[in-house]
This record gives C-alpha cells, sequence and structure tokens, in this order.
C-alpha cells in the first residue's frame, strides 16, 4: 500500500464500489466528510480462507516510525479472526501430509518457515486461540505444535492455547524458540533442520504445564 492517502479509495470509487462498503470493509476511514486509506506505506498480507477468497488484510508498517506495526482489517461480515487461521489456504496438504501443524503467532513467523522448507504451518491471527479456530484444525490434524513467541504474552497464549486444543481433543505440544524471540528470526538465523530438531523437542501438555507452573 502506498504513502498516498486516498489511492485506494481513488482507485475503488472508479470501479464503483460505494463507500459505505469500502468504510465496513475497513479499508477507508471517513472522518469529517473525508475519506482516506487505512491502510497507507505498509506491506500487505492478504488473508485468504480454505475457499481461496481474499477476506481480510493485515499490513506492516514500513515506517519504523509508525504505529501500530501491524494493522489489521476489522471484524466484518466476511472477515471474522475467530474462524480463521493464516496460511492454511497453502500450507493444508503439507498438514495432511505431515500428519500435524505448527501454529504460530504472525504472518512473517508462517512465511519465513513455509520458505525455509517448514510449510505445515499457519498463524492465529493474534495470540488468542479461539474454539472455532480449534476446530477448523481438527479438520485436518488433531496434532499440533504451538510455537508462539518466547516472551511473557507468547507463554501465556500458549497456555490459553492448550487448554482450547485439548478441550477439542487435539494431541497438543509446545516449544518456543531458544535463539531470536519468534520462529522467523530463530529459521533465519539457524535454518530448517535446526526448527526441526525443536520440533522434536516440543513439551506435551503434562510437561509443558510443570514447566510453566
Amino acid at each position: 500500500a502506498d504513502e498516498q492517502w486516498d489511492s485506494l479509495y481513488r482507485y475503488l470509487l472508479s470501479q464503483g464500489v460505494d463507500k459505505k462498503i469500502m468504510v465496513e470493509l475497513g479499508l477507508v476511514s471517513e472522518n469529517k466528510g473525508k475519506c482516506y486509506d487505512k491502510f497507507r506505506n505498509r506491506v500487505i498480507f492478504p488473508i485468504i480462507n480454505t475457499s481461496g477468497k481474499v477476506i481480510g488484510f493485515g499490513g506492516r508498517a514500513i515506517d519504523p516510525s509508525d504505529n501500530p506495526k501491524y494493522l489489521n482489517s476489522p471484524e466484518s461480515k466476511i472477515f471474522q479472526k475467530k474462524n480463521n487461521l493464516y496460511g492454511l489456504n497453502i500450507s493444508r496438504q503439507s498438514v495432511g501430509k505431515e500428519g500435524f501443524i505448527i501454529l504460530v503467532e504472525g504472518y512473517m513467523d508462517t512465511i519465513a518457515l513455509y520458505q525455509s522448507g517448514v510449510q505445515n504451518v499457519a498463524a492465529s491471527l493474534g495470540t488468542a486461540l479461539t474454539e472455532n479456530q480449534a476446530r477448523l484444525i481438527k479438520r485436518y490434524t488433531r496434532d499440533v505444535v504451538l510455537s508462539y513467541d518466547a516472551d511473557g504474552a507468547g507463554r501465556a497464549a500458549a497456555l490459553r492455547g492448550l487448554e482450547i486444543l485439548k478441550k477439542e481433543d487435539c494431541k497438543v505440544k509446545v516449544l518456543h524458540v531458544t535463539d531470536g524471540k519468534d520462529p522467523d528470526e530463530y529459521v533465519k538465523k539457524n535454518g530448517k533442520d535446526a526448527f526441526l530438531k525443536l520440533i522434536g523437542e516440543a513439551l506435551p501438555y503434562g510437561d509443558y504445564r510443570l514447566e510453566a507452573a
């Protein structure tokens, strides 16, 4: 998304899209009768459901001083975070082949792992895993490896995710990367084999609960 204030707005108008729909989908904001693009000067990650339809967007700031660092489409009729996983539209075949899924927090984690050759991966679109997401995972596999960030928020999210997945009869293990703050950083630095070794050492439900306690 370029740094202009209204290039998307003007483009959509030229395509005959109703302004009300642009605002409703969170592509455009309206203030004092003026419309401007929600996503500006950001790298855009399309969020695609398992039917192959684009349902929302994530945008990462290009300028480090821009806040927030990540901006997501708001909830709408077609985009509900709780019902979708980022990347599953592409990775579900690998999930079936490998027999398990690696669940990460963010877009970049998903992309970095997939690029490195670890392709049975998807992201939970924010840290809080939902029951609907757990049910979606269960369509493809019951074996889940949670690989959230190693910070306090990531550990808390892993503990919550464990309980939600266990409730859905999934077999869950947890891994936190040891070298770097997230899977993206780790796999770029250490490569695919090192990450696969971490998967092999991931802690099962009971062991992780004990370690956390």
